[in-house]
């Protein structure tokens, strides 16, 4: 059973910088997608990001790329996102999750519903 463990978020002022992580447990399978998302009060949960575990090889939605960057380290089995000049419309509840890879198609479409392991979050405020 794959476990996620968010870390890292706060309370950051706009412009600023914070990086997330993710420590993955469980994992028998390296062919797996893990992704970050995004929950906003009153909004549906969107894509952020995500790295295919067996590759590295990274995808980002539209409005993310530039200011965010995923990572991962297989040897700690931790994935990080690093989020620069944060905006108060990045406040929200961030998520990471997991699901095997079968295509790239996993991480292209970004699905929530796709996905079978979800942490339980860590909330991100940007505010002045």
């Amino acid at each position: 059973q794959v476990q996620l463990v968010e870390s890292g978020g706060g309370l950051e002022h706009p412009g600023g910088s914070l990086r997330l992580s993710c420590q993955v447990s469980g994992v028998s399978d390296d062919y797996l997608a893990i992704a970050w998302f995004r929950q906003a009060p009153g909004k549906e949960r969107e894509g952020v990001s995500c790295i295919l575990r067996h590759d590295g090889r990274s995808f980002y939605a539209d409005s993310m790329e530039g200011r965010f960057t995923i990572s991962r380290d297989n040897a700690t089995d931790t994935v990080y996102l690093q989020m620069h000049s944060l905006k108060p419309e990045d406040t929200a509840l961030y998520f990471c999750a997991a699901a095997p890879w079968y295509s790239d198609y996993i991480c292209l479409d970004e699905d929530p519903q796709d996905y079978d392991y979800w942490g339980q979050g860590t909330q991100v405020t940007v505010s002045s």
